[in-house]
């Protein structure tokens, strides 16, 4: 039983509130390559200091982003903020 099972990696990426297109694009391509390898991604979004006040931002950011990686994963976890971090997990479809 042990021998069969696989072992789940979680690979992680962070995001800010008010990331650009190009690096959200680049985010993106990464999150798709470890979806593809069957692991699960948890992406953050990190807020600073007084960006704490995008939480609306934050969130748009994550819910776009798992839009964007709906045909390769679906969403384990919506959007939750703990603290000054805001996370989502997704996981690979079979």
């Amino acid at each position: 039983m042990k021998a069969k099972s696989t072992k789940i990696v979680v690979k992680e990426i962070r995001l800010g509130p008010q990331i650009d297109e190009h690096d959200f694009n680049f985010k993106l391509k990464h999150a798709i390559r470890f979806l593809q390898e069957g692991n699960k991604v948890k992406v953050d979004v990190l807020f600073r200091g007084r960006t704490i006040i995008y939480k609306d931002q934050g969130e748009t950011q994550l819910l776009k982003f798992a839009e964007a990686l709906l045909e390769y994963g679906k969403p384990e976890m919506l959007p939750k903020l703990e603290g000054k971090r805001m996370m989502m997990i997704i996981a690979p479809k079979k």
